[in-house]
């Protein structure tokens, strides 16, 4: 059923990778004062006060679709809790592996500039965000499970 809990965990999921888009996940100031900012979209830098894309990052930005709609697909299979737990052990794994892809681009993408805590954007906390509510989503896939099972075992 749709209306169950693990679909809006899951949505929420869906939701923290789609904001990779929107929200930077680190940014820089150059000290001649113009602004880098890294997106999974590319580099955007700050250049004659207009912010425009410089580099972009093409293979993210597929990962990054792919990767949102996974938790959206598992919505749609609550007939198959088996499948349903599969994908979003999958996507787990998926968000895990893009976040170290996402540290990989940044290092070749700033160079050799060492990072604050104030460089890093909102869209560092994204990943982990959306692991989470698919563990969310896993804990209510497992007891719908358990219900079931045990409604079973009364008939």
């Amino acid at each position: 059923m749709l209306q169950r809990v693990q679909t809006i965990w899951l949505f929420f999921a869906t939701a923290a990778i789609f904001s990779l888009f929107l929200f930077p996940y680190l940014q820089t100031f150059n000290p001649d004062g113009s602004a880098k900012s890294l997106k999974v979209t590319g580099v955007h830098e700050s250049v004659g006060g207009q912010i425009v894309q410089t580099e972009a990052f093409i293979g993210l930005t597929i990962a990054t679709v792919i990767l949102g709609l996974i938790p959206f697909i598992a919505i749609f299979l609550f007939k198959n809790r088996k499948k349903q737990m599969m994908l979003c052990y999958a996507s787990i794994i998926s968000i895990l592996g893009f976040s170290f892809w996402l540290v990989q681009t940044a290092k070749v993408a700033l160079g050799g500039i060492t990072l604050q805590s104030e460089n890093y954007g909102l869209g560092v906390i994204m990943p982990s965000l959306a692991v989470f509510f698919v563990v969310l989503a896993l804990r209510g896939i497992r007891r719908d499970e358990k219900l079931i099972k045990s409604a079973d075992r009364l008939r």
